[in-house]
């Protein structure tokens, strides 16, 4: 068995524990919150007392709390992750539905993020103290400062109202017009991808300028190869292993400010059914919503790990 097969077996066989705390976690969350699932699934109707008793010992929820989280358990591992006090769909279809719209967002802003930082953070560290290099530090650290919530109305009132370049919300799916899909999901990438783009700016061009004084750098350019090749062949390479941390880091942020994004631009994806689900008291929905998500966030990682491997012989060979 090679090194890397090991290392990998030795990652996901961490993420069953992993696993198993995030979901103990949102269940004791949610159990203790004020939620009260019988109080949903009656919203409007004024039940009766004996009602709200029936309603809890017909699905349990008067067992102990150790015999809930195993069953909740199974179920989550049978796909179940309940059903909605106000449509009484299962929440499974509600987060198949809105999953891919926000994994697009998702997906889109980090690939955004990551061409912008590369392109900037190396150019900064090439012209290091120079003119491009105060411009794009400068550039960076105000795109540090702003939050993405606060771009994406700039965005919308500059952008879509006053010029009509692009829609002011709403979702156009990439099967019926991709000219119409681009158009509704570019603000809100650029919006989501800004923030993680100008911290990871920073990050390659520190690691990148680390790279450039080592010796390997100035002997391989005295020999005659075109420091150009040197940068991408050589330099780049070694100098991704910390802005690939980082950016393990900032999937979160991503998964995460894609629900106060889609909220703004009026996107159907997973934020604006968890913020639906919490106004309108649906307990069953936000906890299969912040399940999927976590549980995305650790696969997310799991991949950045593999990244790694890639990137870094030195890991594959420890």
């Amino acid at each position: 068995m090679t090194t890397v097969v090991r290392i990998l077996l030795r990652r996901i066989a961490l993420l069953v524990p992993l696993l198993l705390g995030i979901v103990l976690f949102v269940f004791l969350v949610m159990r203790f919150s004020d939620a009260d699932p019988a109080s949903a699934f009656f919203q409007g109707a004024n039940p009766t007392p004996e009602q709200l008793h029936d309603f809890r010992e017909r699905n349990g929820l008067l067992d102990p709390l150790p015999v809930r989280y195993v069953r909740f358990v199974g179920d989550v591992l049978h796909g179940d992750l309940g059903t909605s006090a106000l449509t009484r769909a299962p929440v499974l279809d509600q987060v198949t539905t809105a999953l891919p719209l926000t994994l697009q967002l998702t997906f889109l802003g980090l690939a955004l993020a990551v061409v912008l930082a590369l392109a900037g953070g190396v150019t900064a560290a090439v012209y290091r103290d120079r003119l491009p290099d105060q411009i794009i530090r400068v550039v960076s650290l105000v795109g540090v400062a702003a939050p993405g919530f606060w771009l994406a109305l700039l965005m919308i009132q500059y952008l879509a109202v006053h010029r009509g370049w692009f829609p002011t919300g709403g979702y156009i799916n990439p099967g019926d017009s991709v000219t119409g899909w681009l158009r509704t999901m570019a603000l809100p990438a650029v919006a989501l991808s800004l923030p993680v783009a100008a911290q990871l700016t920073r990050i390659v061009r520190t690691s990148v300028v680390e790279e450039l004084d080592k010796d390997y750098v100035r002997t391989a350019i005295g020999s005659g190869l075109p420091p150009r090749v040197v940068v991408g062949r050589n330099v780049l390479r070694n100098a991704l292993v910390n802005p690939l941390t980082v950016l393990g880091l900032r999937v979160g942020y991503l998964l995460g400010g894609a629900v106060v994004i889609e909220t703004i631009f009026s996107l159907p994806g997973m934020g604006k059914l968890m913020i639906d689900a919490v106004q309108n008291g649906d307990p069953a929905v936000v906890q299969g919503v912040v399940l999927t998500t976590a549980t995305g966030f650790v696969v997310v990682n799991l991949v950045i790990d593999i990244l790694y491997l890639l990137v870094n012989p030195r890991l594959r060979a420890g």
